[in-house]
């Protein structure tokens, strides 16, 4: 009896319990997530809100998707780099299972076999690291499906902000865990992405400049990190080769299954998949066409102005045999700005004007564009209007100009919109095409601005349509041929009816450098020969500064803030010095294949390479350099609450008062500094070598010297702009001798010219003024070259971003910047 009422016990004890899971297993995912938040779709997760977590239920294994970092809200700040939208590198991962872990893996497609044999491929795999981004322990299973606490992962600094900040030199930071958490607002599933986005703050001492200019506390730093995993598109893209003729980003990679006779690397451009209905009309609807969304955040009249440049990409699908192909909508209110599905032009404010990007989020394994995410930065359309205050301003009597003004600015942004979508839809800058008839808006144009008598004329100064350039390269990119094409045949075909009109292709690496040596590929340059445009440019200068005066700023506004118009009209003619310093040794060479009938390699000739000598010289000219009268007596020092270290105006030796002596001294230098460029230096004695009647770097030496110091050294204006001149054109020299990179004979060379100098400047000069400075440098450059100073260079206020391009980024990417193509 005791027995059965033991038993009786025990059974009511063990009803009286609850269930336990049996150990070394996992509970059920409903069991665990009873009470959560879910959110169904391409990844379903859990809302944890007493441990504020994501719980991450995983039903696909060993199957590859898409995951890359955004930053969702930034720091405001163009140098720094930080900007709201600004995109991290796409990776493909994969979830793999072991035992109670889960590894998030990325394949390494930069080393593949593209072959059938599964040990060939397997060989390659193992031969390469792949890399595990986090690891997960199993918190709950149910059938096939595991969940995972993914918060750690979404709070790691997956952009890079504390990089950015420590190569801008803003300080050092770290991320603060205690002030990291989830951003439930944007974190959400869609059917072909899920999105998680986090508030993350950094935390550090001793701020930068840039950081204290944009953060209410800058010791701590609090942006919205967003994360996005992406289902990869489906089968039946096809991958285009490249053809370095023409221009398109992409992938690249080893194709270890190639047969040795054949290149290792493959090569494929980026696009968007782009379908004809009917491949064999000359004429077709597109299957899915391409379209573009319009943050709606951007004001009008700026908003119509982007959407209409962004327009003009359908020319050139037309011209490509597509009907209504490409498309521009303002972004829809129910429409979410993360889904993976909308093309975005986000507009982005920052407390400086700043670069503007186009770029794409790809399908690594093919080079396919998912996505085009443009940033459009807000502040650049009134340095736009700036530049048209100082040309055509006048706020006395006439206003008509303001429309005018504003035109320009809007026709600019026109361009701009163009020029960041064509990033998206694969293509990188066309640097030569401004010397093609303004064949292309992936150039960085300048405004054309014309002198019509006593006046200035902007009617030209944008271009309102799709370049020539551009309609081929979209033709060559998107073209969809019908079955049984020969498709690099005709390719080619279409490469060279570009070609014969007159069409051709360079980008970055032939542009950027200052030692780049193509006459025709620059930035902000325009015409189609670089030595007249510069005549030209500077008559446009001329008339500028010839009209500048107390009007080209509206009535009630600071005399002082008249310099911040006077800088870009006493520069306007940088960007083409620039270019026309590039005749200086200068090649004209193509992307030639061997056999397509390009012309190779030809040097400049010495003609146009003495035109170009000349009109260099002319530009640090005393009466070139001079500031007009007008301006020497009408800018005081900045008033309380307008910064005196504004970088939109001249720095100054003079403490608060403006330095008649800064602009030119800026003008100077860079004049200097683009003729004396050691690696051009290097090319002006190679051409005179191999042919005796080219110009050399000793008749340039020459010719800098004679125009420098024959001119007067008194105690006016004029003497004091040629003293400051002779100054600089020593010190150049001597840098140039003194610089070990330098070719030797480029060094041989500079040292007789600082010897000649040293002749020709003794220790007095008519007048009673002494080039004793200059004297007393040269002394010690013979005596203990160790000991003489660096060049003193009072560098000229920002130009670019009239328009796009940033050293910061190229830095952080080690790729040429703003208009950066992933």
């Amino acid at each position: 009896m005791k027995y059965r009422l033991l038993l009786f016990c025990l059974l009511f004890f063990i009803r009286l319990v609850p269930a336990q899971t049996p150990a070394g297993t996992s509970p059920t995912i409903s069991a665990f997530t009873s009470g959560m938040e879910k959110q169904p779709g391409f990844m379903t997760f859990y809302w944890d809100a007493k441990k504020g977590k994501i719980w991450l239920e995983i039903d696909k294994f060993d199957t590859e998707l898409l995951y890359y970092p955004t930053l969702a809200s930034g720091i405001g700040s163009n140098d720094i780099g930080l900007d709201r939208g600004r995109l991290g590198q796409e990776h493909i991962v994969k979830f793999q299972r072991t035992g109670p872990k889960v590894l998030m893996v990325e394949p390494n497609y930069q080393y593949r076999a593209i072959t059938s044999d599964a040990l060939e491929r397997r060989a390659v795999e193992e031969s390469f690291a792949q890399s595990v981004h986090w690891g997960f322990d199993i918190a709950a299973e149910e059938s096939n499906r595991v969940l995972v606490d993914l918060t750690p992962f979404l709070m790691l600094d997956a952009v890079g902000a504390v990089q950015a900040i420590s190569q801008t030199r803003q300080g050092t930071f770290r991320l603060d865990a205690s002030r990291c958490a989830m951003y439930l607002p944007h974190s959400k599933s869609f059917p072909q992405n899920t999105e998680f986005e986090v508030t993350i703050t950094l935390t550090g001492d001793t701020p930068g400049a840039y950081l204290r200019s944009v953060v209410p506390t800058p010791t701590a730093v609090t942006m919205r990190q967003h994360h996005s995993f992406v289902q990869l598109p489906e089968a039946g893209y096809k991958a285009r080769e490249f053809d370095p003729r023409i221009g398109y980003g992409g992938i690249e990679y080893f194709d270890y299954a190639t047969p040795v006779s054949q290149p290792i690397i493959k090569r494929y451009i980026s696009r968007h998949r782009l379908e004809k209905k009917d491949p064999k009309a000359a004429v077709s609807e597109a299957v899915k066409p391409i379209v573009y969304y319009l943050d709606p955040g951007t004001p009008e009249p700026i908003r119509t102005a982007l959407m209409e440049g962004t327009a003009w990409w359908n020319q050139a699908f037309e011209a490509a045999g597509y009907k209504d192909a490409f498309q521009v909508k303002l972004l829809p209110a129910d429409a979410d700005p993360m889904d993976i599905r909308y093309n975005l032009i986000q507009w982005v404010h920052r407390s400086t004007r700043g670069w503007s990007y186009g770029a794409s989020i790809i399908d690594p394994r093919t080079g396919e564009i998912i996505k085009g995410k443009v940033t459009l930065g807000s502040l650049r359309v009134r340095q736009d209007y700036l530049i048209a205050q100082g040309l055509v301003g006048n706020f006395d009597t006439d206003t008509s100009h303001v429309s005018e003004m504003m035109q320009m600015s809007l026709n600019r942004l026109r361009q701009l919109a163009a020029h960041e979508v064509g990033h998206t839809l694969g293509l990188p800058h066309n640097y030569i095409a401004s010397t093609q008839n303004r064949a292309s808006v992936m150039d960085y144009p300048t405004m054309v601005a014309k002198v019509k008598g006593a006046a200035i004329d902007l009617s030209d100064a944008y271009t309102l349509r799709i370049g020539d350039y551009d309609k081929w390269s979209i033709i060559w990119g998107y073209q969809d041929f019908p079955a049984g094409t020969n498709e690099k045949q005709e390719l080619n075909k279409i490469v060279q009816q570009m070609h014969a009109k007159g069409l051709t292709f360079l980008t970055d690496q032939d542009a950027r450098p200052e030692s780049s040596a193509h006459p025709a590929t620059h930035l902000w340059d325009n015409g189609g020969n670089a030595v007249d445009e510069l005549k030209r440019t500077m008559e446009v200068r001329r008339v500028a500064l010839d009209q500048f005066n107390e009007k080209k700023i509206p009535a009630g506004t600071p005399m002082a803030t008249l310099e911040e118009v006077f800088v870009p009209m006493y520069l306007f003619h940088r960007y083409q010095v620039e270019a026309a310093a590039k005749v200086l040794g200068g090649q004209t060479y193509t992307n030639a294949l061997r056999g397509d009938g390009q012309p190779v390699l030809s040097v400049v000739p010495a003609s146009e390479q003495r035109r170009a000598l000349d009109i260099l010289l002319a530009t640090m000219s005393s009466a070139t350099l001079a500031v007009p009268p007008f301006l020497l007596k009408s800018i005081p020092p900045r008033p309380f609450r307008y910064s005196p270290n504004s970088r939109e105006v001249f720095k100054r030796r003079t403490g608060m008062t403006f330095d008649p002596l800064a602009p030119p001294e800026a003008a100077v230098s860079m004049t200097l500094r683009m003729m004396l460029n050691p690696e051009r230096c290097a090319r002006l004695v190679h051409q005179r070598a191999f042919d005796p009647a080219q110009l050399g770097l000793e008749e340039v030496l020459d010719q800098l010297i004679k125009a420098v110091y024959k001119r007067p050294i008194d105690k006016s204006y004029n003497g004091e702009l040629n003293r400051m001149t002779s100054l600089k054109v020593a010190e150049q020299l001597i840098a140039l001798a003194q610089n070990k990179e330098a070719d030797g004979s480029v060094r041989e060379l500079a040292h007789r010219s600082v010897l000649r100098i040293k002749t020709l400047v003794g220790p007095a000069v008519a007048g009673g003024t002494s080039y004793g400075l200059i004297s007393h440098l040269i002394q010690q450059y013979e005596q203990n070259p160790a000991e003489v100073p660096a060049p003193s260079v009072l560098a000229a206020p920002d130009g670019a971003p009239i328009d796009p391009g940033q050293e910061w980024l190229e830095s952080l990417l080690g790729e040429p910047a703003c208009e950066w193509v992933r």
